[in-house]
């Protein structure tokens, strides 16, 4: 299913043999509700020169009022799951020189776009900031207390982890080919990341370049976050015994920042009253303890 591919230009369609100075690539899968705010965010901040990708994952949800009602957009459908190969096929169906990637589950900015021109030269890879809201009303379950403070720190994820989350990322195209596509399987955005610098590329965090990200409301949607990441993790590590070694120390480092990390917790301006703290200061031992684990039984070679 493809709804024609256009580029509007204060309300209008680019020619056909104009090309775009910029591409948005989105993957999605059975997430409707949040890839029409993106879109919406998105549609505010104008799209002059810039076209727009969706590549579906096979969704069970029906797309086709979102095709109606986003005629700029182009929407394909990849069957291979994964944020990888869907991101991946984003690339193949643009021909635009710089490369936006975004999130379906994520908020723009209202000069996402405009920011990531501004920023496309100052490194070959740029990662931009990525806040956190909550979608349901106060006061904070657990989950989201701990999201509020400790996900996507996306200035430490590039100046001290050196990689870049792919959910506010811009590159050129020239770049993304060089290194080739994401891999699947893994945490393809940090394997993407330190292939990219191996080969020379520079990476560069840009605050100014903002998105936003709904915090994940409760328990269940937590753990499945962390299982799937420490999976992927674990994914990038040979199987040799002085990898399970490492992975193993780092199970104990994880484990030990329950409590390490308790203070930035308790001290986060964030957060409103003991209450949220006292859930998020017990979601954090739990998460990190639950990771721990799951760490040693991949160092040993056990299911999780």
């Amino acid at each position: 299913m493809e709804a024609a591919a256009q580029v509007q230009t204060g309300g209008a369609a680019v020619p056909p043999d104009q090309t775009p100075s910029a591409a948005v690539v989105i993957p999605h899968y059975n997430d409707t509700v949040r890839l029409r705010r993106c879109l919406d965010a998105l549609m505010a901040g104008g799209l002059a020169g810039v076209e727009v990708v969706v590549v579906d994952n096979g969704s069970t949800e029906p797309l086709g009022t979102l095709v109606a009602d986003y005629p700029a957009v182009r929407f394909v459908i990849e069957p291979e799951k994964g944020a990888a190969p869907a991101r991946n096929r984003g690339v193949a169906e643009t021909v635009a020189p710089l490369l936006l990637f975004i999130d379906s589950d994520c908020v723009p900015a209202p000069d996402w776009v405009a920011r990531a021109r501004a920023v496309s030269g100052r490194a070959d890879v740029i990662g931009g900031r990525v806040d956190v809201f909550d979608e349901t009303p106060p006061p904070r379950s657990g989950a989201e207390a701990f999201e509020t403070v400790f996900a996507f720190n996306f200035r430490d994820y590039i100046e001290r982890q050196g990689f870049t989350g792919a959910g506010n990322m811009v590159t050129r195209r020239e770049v993304f080919l060089d290194v080739g596509g994401f891999r699947n399987g893994l945490s393809e955005d940090r394997e993407w990341s330190l292939r990219a610098t191996a080969k020379g590329h520079s990476l560069a965090y840009a605050d100014d370049l903002r998105v936003s990200h709904p915090t994940r409301p409760d328990w269940p949607a937590l753990r499945r976050k962390w299982l799937r990441l420490t999976q992927e993790t674990w994914g990038l590590y040979p199987r040799t015994r002085g990898a399970r070694i490492r992975w193993a120390l780092r199970a104990g480092v994880v484990a030990a920042s329950g409590l390490a990390h308790q203070p930035k917790l308790w001290r986060s301006p964030r957060l409103s009253g003991p209450g949220e703290r006292w859930r998020g200061a017990v979601v954090l031992m739990r998460i990190r303890l639950l990771r721990a684990g799951w760490m040693l039984r991949q160092a040993v070679g056990w299911p999780v």
